[in-house]
């Protein structure tokens, strides 16, 4: 089925030549090579035709030759005499020519939306108070004139700076692929893409033509006839933002933005076409008459009057329209012109294809004319307007002719609204093409589309054989109505796919040329059909038949068959393993978990009809019973994959909770001596009685105790609360293997064992090794409940006594040293209930506890008299003395122990009390401390506690006050002393220096004896004094 309907007349009898169309809204403008504008009230669904509503004789005094539309404005474009002009709808007055367009050939219209900055928008107007992108509707006119281009720019309706170019050539076509590039075609050879936003040409370059039809030349009475002269219009076409078709010759190239081509497959039409257009998907193209062979598939009949030339090929006497896909670039139908009978003969009229806009999905129309001048003055010309078929019919076909590639192309060029089951089409039609791509060999891809599409994992094990699906398995011939095919379908694909997988590569070859040649439909999909070379149902009947001598193949044929069958499974693993974790998920969502799968029946109760039945949609949606269908299929067969191809992988399998039975793997695992697979199987089953004896049995055959205890405990290891007394139980007999190993059990961080329940069994294995538990409790997890701490702490003093009692001095002090550490350095234990347990003998730790309680001088009395360890008795001072707590005279308090001692036994300790001055002075009251002093101890003693106490503020007022009188009364008793002491000076007096008498001459008196000397003697006498050898 064509995707197009037989042409239907919209105007018939125009009497003048139309040159160009335009269809908006409601209305259909058709300009005139007179200059004038007939607009026509069009619905495209009525079969009426179209009603004439007004008619602008005159509007240009010459042919209009293309006409356009600009929604920001409301304007119709005309280009007219080499001028485009705005036409204000719907009164059409005033005209605005674009003067400076003048020698204008073409122009193009796009309108996009787009988020500008506030300053580009609107032209750069007051946009103030606006932040971030404002979304703008931009509408561009770019007209191609002699070697220029002017580009006109309306903004939300405001027209922006008319921008211009020069150019090499002059452009003739134009079309825009997005905002920013646009494509010319100055000749029917020569394209450029243009950058609006650069200003910049970019040549685009492709491949010479390979060949010339000569059918070529019968079409040129066409464009003299519409009046395009003696040169041929250049093939030009948007097919969207990134592409567009050029047209070279008879060769049409796909090119991108870079003016590169973006396909490297080429459009090859039988003689070059006079008009190309665009309706997404698919191409039209005007080809001339006797160019085009009749097709043979009873696509498309002559008109009425005429029959097929004798001659081989038979070409089509009459103009044809082809419609070509853009997504497979292969003609999908032929219609020659005009499909009725005529008057004219089906050669004698020509024809032009007029696209209403350069949209996408504007319709399409045709103007026909008949070649005679006297029959076009009398019959005049006629518009046809072609629609297409539904879009569902479309792909129906393509679906029926196994074309599932061009269908899911198809379908992704249209949108929602015009497919209302656009996405339950998809879908099948996707499961459709992934059982094709099985069939042909591509596993990974079939895969890839099943998991995608959360497909019923019943009908995708139903492509292996039995020894895999088992009672699933389905014949090849069955797999499309399987998957919501077309129960008829098998009759269309290749008779001869299942032989060609078994005969030599060169076979293939010609089996692959004989499908070329038979192919005669240019719509026939003649590489899909080639690449059904290598069925898949070939290569699962030839593993099966290994004994059959008839099928002639080599022994390398033989591997890659081996090969492919290899393949094909390991995709099915991939696929099994995908829905095996989504599955337990969906299954966890609704609070069912594996080893609840004896609760459900089993998977040989339920019927393969009812399996099949079961709904391709995602997980979350089905119901508890279908999940748990969806896993029993998977596991069982994963299992059967696993058990026929690899039985060494089992151990993935049995290590994850899956929903195999344990009855029907268990003798066979045990039979091959997979224990570590069958231990697997039974935790996830949660049947860990069963695998914990099994360990214990397999214990027995080694001899290294590592090797022997390391499989239970990893095991025991992974046992949760639920599980504590098969916990107990099972790690009996490891502990009387090797206690130190059996701890690991309990410290496991994967799951949580009740802890007080825990600590109460080892305790009574071992209270050694409770102890080891509770420290880890405390060191590893962060436990600061104080029920352990006493726990542990009562642990340690009980064992510190047993070990006094047994006599074993080191485990004593191993213990006892513990035992401090623990009450020293922690503070979630209760040290009165704790205190209340200690022996008199135990000194240091009823200190330790004692300072806990705050009773600090009681735990010094014990470091002082009893201990008799001052350092650690100011080690504790130092450690508690908080200088704003209730602590600050803690060292005061140390002293006043050591110099009045409430123990009537107690040693000299005034040199502990000095060295404690001297090493914490600035802890110690100045004041206090010197009344604590004995009498005899002196200054030089103490000298650094008083340095220290001097500088303290009280001592200002005090000590320093008395310091100072102290020495004046030093100064004035020295003072009365010299002046009490006199010299008696006689006449006869002698200076002992100059030995002259002093007579009444000043006097100096030295001391310390009294000399006296004259007073200009006194130095040289007081040198004299000073050198003992001149004295």
């Amino acid at each position: 089925m064509a995707p197009f309907n037989p042409p239907n007349t919209v105007l018939s009898g125009f009497k003048e030549r139309p040159e160009a169309l335009l269809a908006q809204g409601d209305k259909l403008y058709v300009g005139t090579a007179t200059g004038s504008l007939f607009i026509y009230e069009y619905n495209e669904l009525s079969e009426n035709g179209s009603t004439l509503v007004d008619t602008k004789k005159g509007l240009s005094r010459r042919s209009i030759d293309q006409l356009g539309y600009i929604k920001d404005i409301n304007s119709l474009v005309s280009l007219s005499e080499t001028i485009p002009t705005l036409y204000p709808l719907p009164s059409f007055t005033p005209p605005t020519p674009l003067t400076r367009a003048k020698g204008a050939l073409s122009f193009a219209v796009h309108s996009s939306v787009q988020n500008l900055d506030p300053n580009e928008a609107q032209g750069g107007a007051n946009t103030a108070g606006r932040a971030g992108p404002i979304p703008t509707m931009v509408t561009q006119l770019i007209v191609g004139c002699r070697r220029k281009v002017v580009i006109y720019t309306w903004k939300d309706g405001e027209a922006q700076e008319i921008q211009e170019a020069v150019l090499p050539h002059s452009p003739r076509v134009v079309v825009f692929l997005d905002s920013d590039n646009v494509c010319f075609a100055y000749s029917p050879t020569e394209y450029a893409l243009f950058s609006i936003s650069k200003l910049t040409t970019l040549e685009v370059t492709t491949p010479i033509p390979s060949n010339t039809s000569m059918g070529a030349f019968s079409g040129l009475t066409g464009y003299m006839t519409l009046g395009l002269g003696a040169k041929a219009k250049p093939g030009l076409v948007r097919l969207s933002d990134t592409e567009a078709l050029i047209v070279k010759d008879n060769q049409g190239f796909i090119i991108g933005t870079d003016g590169k081509q973006t396909k490297p497959v080429t459009i090859d039409w039988p003689g070059p076409p006079d008009e190309v257009a665009f309706v997404n998907p698919y191409i039209f193209s005007i080809l001339p008459p006797g160019t085009v062979p009749v097709p043979e598939n009873g696509g498309t009949s002559l008109p009425s009057g005429s029959a097929p030339a004798a001659s081989q090929p038979s070409l089509i006497p009459s103009p044809v329209v082809q419609v070509i896909s853009s997504l497979t670039t292969q003609p999908v139908q032929t219609l020659p012109f005009p499909p009725t009978s005529s008057a004219s003969s089906p050669a004698t009229c020509t024809i032009r294809l007029l696209t209403s806009s350069p949209a996408a999905k504007a319709p399409i129309f045709l103007v026909v004319t008949p070649s005679d001048r006297t029959v076009a003055i009398s019959e005049g010309s006629s518009i046809w307007h072609i629609r297409m078929r539904s879009w569902g019919d479309q792909i129906d076909e393509l679906v029926q002719r196994c074309l599932y590639s061009d269908a899911l192309s198809l379908l992704d060029t249209l949108d929602k609204t015009l497919l209302p089951d656009k996405d339950q089409r998809r879908t099948q039609i996707r499961a459709l093409h992934a059982v094709s791509q099985f069939r042909l060999g591509k596993f990974d891809d079939a895969i890839n589309s099943f998991i995608e599409l959360d497909l019923n994992p019943a009908k995708v094990v139903a492509l292996y054989p039995e020894r895999i699906a088992g009672r699933l398995s389905v014949p090849p011939d069955d797999w499309i109505p399987l998957f919501g095919g077309p129960a008829n379908q098998q009759s269309l694909t290749p008779k001869n796919d299942d032989a060609m997988s078994t005969k030599s590569q060169n076979d293939s070859n010609e089996s692959k040329e004989k499908l070329l040649e038979q192919s005669v439909s240019p719509a026939m999909p003649v590489k899909a059909a080639v690449r059904r070379g290598a069925a898949f149902v070939a290569l699962l009947s030839s593993s099966k038949d290994k004994d059959d001598d008839t099928v002639s193949i080599s022994g390398k044929k033989k591997v890659k068959q081996v090969d492919d069958f290899s393949r094909s499974v390991d995709a099915l693993w991939r696929y099994l393993t995908d829905r095996r974790p989504k599955v337990a998920g969906a299954l966890a969502a609704v609070h069912i978990a594996p080893a609840q799968s004896h609760q459900w029946p089993f998977l040989s109760e339920t019927s393969t009809e009812e399996l099949f039945a079961l709904p391709n949609i995602p997980l979350l949606l089905l119901t508890p019973e279908q999940l748990v269908r969806f896993a029993q299929i998977v596991d069982t067969a994963l299992f059967k994959s696993y058990l026929v191809t690899q039985p060494a992988l089992l151990g993935a399998l049995c290590r994850l909770a899956n929903w195999c039975e344990v009855s029907e793997v268990e003798e066979e695992l045990r039979a091959r001596e997979k224990f570590a697979e069958l231990i697997y199987l039974y935790n996830g089953k949660k049947m860990h009685a069963k695998a914990l004896n099994l360990l214990q049995q397999l214990s027995e055959k080694e001899t290294d105790m590592r090797d022997k205890l390391d499989p239970s405990i990893s095991y025991l290891r992974k046992l949760g609360p639920e599980y504590i007394n098969q916990v107990f139980e099972s790690s009996r007999w490891i502990f009387e293997a090797d206690r130190h190993m059996a701890f690991e059990i309990f410290t496991s961080d994967d799951v949580e064992l009740p802890r007080i329940q825990v600590t109460d069994y080892l305790e009574k294995i071992d209270p050694t090794i409770s102890t080891r538990y509770i420290e880890y409790l405390i060191d590893e997890k962060g436990e600061e409940s104080p029920a352990f701490h006493d726990r542990l702490a009562e642990l340690y003093l009980n064992m510190t006594l047993s070990a006094r009692k047994r006599g074993d001095e080191a485990k004593e002090l191993e213990v006892y040293s513990k035992l401090l550490r623990f009450i020293d350095t922690t503070d979630h234990y209760r040290p009165d209930r704790l205190y209340g347990l200690l022996s008199e003998s135990l000194y240091e730790a009823r200190a330790v506890l004692l300072g806990r309680m705050g009773r600090h001088e009681h735990a010094l009395e014990l470091y002082v008299y009893k201990l008799k360890n001052y350092a650690k008795a100011e080690e504790y001072c130092r450690r508690i003395y908080n200088p704003n707590g209730v602590t600050k005279s803690v060292f005061l308090t140390l002293l006043r122990l050591y110099l009045r001692p409430t123990d009537k036994a107690a040693p000299n300790l005034l040199q502990p009390a000095l060295d404690l001055i001297s090493r914490h002075s600035p802890h110690l009251d100045s004041v206090e401390t010197l009344q604590l002093l004995p009498p005899l101890v002196t200054a030089r003693d103490v000298r650094p506690f008083l340095q220290e106490a001097l500088r303290a503020p009280i001592f200002d007022s005090h000590v320093i006050r008395d310091i100072h009188k102290a020495r004046s009364e030093q100064v004035a008793r020295k003072l009365m002393l010299l002046e009490s002491r006199r010299v008696r000076v006689t006449d006869s007096r002698i200076c002992p220096q100059c030995h002259k008498r002093l007579g009444s001459s000043v006097i100096a008196v030295h001391a310390p004896r009294g000399e006296v000397t004259h007073y200009q003697c006194r130095d040289a006498f007081a040198r004299r004094l000073l050198d003992p050898i001149r004295r």
